[in-house]
């Protein structure tokens, strides 16, 4: 196709590029990772600052899902690696190009790369004195994110994981359909908007959300405004905590991201389009 690829030609494109990722050396591999934890925390740092005193939630969400795709804008453009547009180099296992082990170590070392990014950043933002926006109400916001993801359901946080990376994966391989960057991101722009305004849940971007919610739940005049002004329970605030975040959240977040990446977009997209059928 003249402007831009098929389905077919994009699987691939896509299954072609992983050779390069197998190839890659650890060390860096793991600094991209890193390069696109922080720039997915980016965008995500940037949504709570546009969202934070809006009290409509579907206005709230639609201006964050504005903001947001800013960040995957980044990684894609910057070729840096994000572990759930990575779910889908199982394409190039299926296809018999790559083993289950190095799928496994690429996926490890690009998850713990994203974490540090994402960390990072979570860590610098309250010391830029971001969260002082509005009276410190942004400080407050960031807890209340973070207190809502650690209180999900293990099926929720499932479940919305899987629906989100379903849109992730859609929009890394709709971006590689375009042959030009005006393509690439609005095929990112949408999809994206689409995933953060309907509240669905990505591991890395809440490699931000709940450590900045741990980073401001310290400072006791953020979490004091918090309590008053969304009535956030000092129980609440008492959950917020590294078990929260890894074990309540993290896991079975990144559990359904695994599944809504692999089983919903490169299981699919590879069987109707590469697999060869008698």
């Amino acid at each position: 196709m003249e402007g831009f690829l098929s389905a077919k030609e994009t699987v691939e494109k896509y299954i072609e590029g992983c050779q390069a990722k197998a190839a890659m050396p650890a060390g860096r591999m793991f600094g991209k990772a890193i390069m696109a934890g922080f720039m997915i925390a980016m965008g995500a740092a940037g949504s709570s600052v546009a969202a934070h005193s809006i009290a409509d939630v579907g206005l709230a969400r639609l201006t964050a899902g504005v903001v947001f795709p800013v960040g995957l804008m980044m990684v894609i453009l910057l070729g840096a690696e994000l572990f759930t547009g990575d779910c889908l180099i199982a394409m190039s296992m299926m296809d018999k190009k790559m083993k289950l082990t190095k799928l496994l170590s690429i996926l490890v070392i690009v998850y713990l790369g994203n974490f540090v990014g994402a960390a990072l950043l979570a860590a610098m933002i309250p010391m830029s004195g971001q969260l002082n926006y509005t009276a410190g109400l942004l400080g407050a916001y960031t807890i209340k994110i973070a207190v809502g993801k650690v209180h999900l359901s293990f099926l929720t946080a499932l479940v919305s994981g899987i629906l989100c990376n379903i849109l992730i994966c859609a929009a890394v391989l709709m971006a590689m359909c375009a042959k030009d960057i005006t393509g690439k991101l609005l095929s990112a722009f949408f999809v994206i908007m689409l995933f953060v305004t309907s509240g669905f849940e990505h591991c890395v971007a809440n490699m931000y959300y709940i450590a900045a919610g741990l980073f401001a739940k310290s400072n006791a005049a953020y979490a004091q405004l918090a309590m008053d002004t969304y009535g956030i329970t000092a129980q609440q605030l008492a959950d917020l905590n590294i078990s929260g975040f890894l074990v309540t959240n993290l896991i079975p977040v990144t559990i359904g991201n695994i599944i809504g990446g692999i089983l919903f977009v490169g299981v699919p997209m590879y069987y109707f389009n590469v697999r060869k059928t008698k």
